[in-house]
């Protein structure tokens, strides 16, 4: 496994691009409620992406191997929806969930960042999850220091989400990040404290946990890129890219309109 240590110039760059991509999800903010499609949106982000803010967007047409290239600027994976959804004509209706995945490049660095957002009044239970989930991807975000182990974050996560009745997807992860949209280390949101690889500045990737209301077993539909739970219970999302420093961490993927951290991360 080779880790790539990003120099400050580096982490500045990636800092810009993962602005842009945190501004592209405040922009779709207004614009996701009851009667819009995921198609809709996804134009609106195409063309923020490409023509205001002259980027150019990681997942148009991104093909890993084994998977058709993927359609759009952004994933929207609605309610049971885990991660990987394909904008479609389907409008959202009121009491709906959401991610959006959002990844810009700019001056080839990847920005990568998703959201929750919650279509008109959402129930108790979907607000729940999404509150939960985001407060997830911060207790792993607060384990981030030097000498600390990829371990603890995902220690961190499922300790926090499995008593409250939630389940964690296994399946995918955090990702290094950079000039490459995916890179070592493989970032995993269970685990042990105290294994995988130790933590060293100038590492950079991403935390973004997928988690269910129900259980934690996921299905692939037939287009190749869109993952569902199998019993179809909720599923939310967060994701912010992270930089590891001398001291702590810095969060690469903040915006002016990015939710504020929990209660529980002190300033």
């Amino acid at each position: 496994m080779t880790i790539q240590i990003k120099t400050p110039a580096d982490i500045e760059g990636m800092r810009i691009a993962g602005r842009l991509a945190s501004e592209v999800l405040d922009l779709l903010t207004a614009h996701v409620k009851a009667g819009v499609t995921t198609q809709q949106l996804d134009d609106i982000a195409r063309h923020h992406i490409l023509e205001v803010q002259g980027a150019i967007s990681a997942t148009i047409g991104y093909q890993p191997p084994g998977y058709p290239p993927f359609p759009a600027a952004i994933c929207t994976s609605v309610n049971h929806t885990v991660c990987h959804g394909i904008p479609n004509d389907r409008p959202l209706k009121n009491g709906d969930i959401l991610n959006i995945d959002c990844t810009v490049i700019k001056d080839g660095w990847h920005g990568d960042t998703s959201r929750m957002y919650i279509v008109g009044e959402g129930s108790i239970a979907a607000k729940r999850l999404c509150q939960f989930t985001y407060e997830a991807m911060w207790k792993g975000i607060a384990k981030v220091k030097p000498g600390a182990r990829l371990g603890d974050i995902g220690h961190a996560i499922q300790s926090y989400a499995e008593p409250a009745g939630f389940s964690v997807v296994r399946e995918f992860c955090g990702h290094g990040v950079g000039k490459k949209f995916h890179e070592e280390p493989q970032v995993l949101h269970y685990g042990r404290p105290g294994t995988l690889e130790e933590l060293v500045p100038g590492m950079v990737f991403t935390i973004e946990p997928m988690i269910n209301a129900g259980r934690r077993e996921i299905k692939e539909l037939p287009d190749g890129w869109t993952i569902v739970t199998k019993d179809r219970s909720l599923s939310a999302q967060w994701e912010h890219t992270i930089a590891v420093t001398e001291t702590g961490y810095d969060i690469l993927t903040l915006s002016a309109g990015s939710p504020p951290p929990p209660a529980f991360i002190k300033a």
